[in-house]
């Protein structure tokens, strides 16, 4: 099969890292419960968008975010059985350099530039399977769909829009190793 994989958290733990980040810089004491939408500023009172989000240009930060417990395993394992195994990001490109070194490339090194799509448009990749915590990314593509949960997509009905849910990477494993044998 070709496995399509979203990185932010699905492969890495943006969410984890931005959100401690923001935390420190301003003073607060936000959690990870707290995020129940895509705009991760929501939940921080008397700030706006524009401060929540400039931590994430910060010299440094992108190689502060860790991978997700059990990413490297699984993708390495895919690959293994010989599946094709394409990174799909909407990466900005004032992050992509520092994004693909200090964090893609250092914890998922068998993972190489000619795997990685960088689009703000998911549904016009091919591929069997997207792996994706957003839930538009997942919603009309021509692909079976895995809806990794994250904080902002805990209450969506996945079962009811055609999509997988999945909490963990060894449930991802099992999920493509069902449809695997379905084939």
């Amino acid at each position: 099969m070709t496995i399509l994989v979203d990185m932010d958290d699905t492969m890495e733990q943006l969410l984890k890292r931005w959100v401690a980040r923001a935390n420190e810089k301003y003073g607060q004491d936000i959690t990870l419960d707290q995020i129940t939408s895509w705009d991760v500023s929501e939940p921080y009172p008397g700030l706006n968008k524009k401060e929540i989000y400039s931590v994430t240009y910060e010299p440094g930060f992108w190689s502060g975010v860790e991978p997700m417990p059990g990413a490297a395993e699984a993708l390495k394992h895919f690959m293994d059985e010989g599946h094709e195994v394409y990174v799909v990001t909407a990466t900005e490109p004032e992050h992509l350099e520092e994004k693909m070194k200090g964090l893609l490339f250092r914890y998922f090194p068998f993972i190489t530039w000619d795997r990685v799509i960088v689009t703000g448009r998911k549904q016009m990749i091919r591929g069997d399977v997207l792996i994706d915590d957003g839930v538009h990314n997942l919603e009309g593509g021509g692909y079976r769909k895995i809806l990794f949960t994250a904080p902002h997509n805990r209450t969506y009905d996945a079962e009811a829009n055609g999509m997988v849910r999945a909490d963990t990477w060894d449930e991802v494993v099992r999920i493509i190793d069902e449809m695997t044998e379905g084939n």
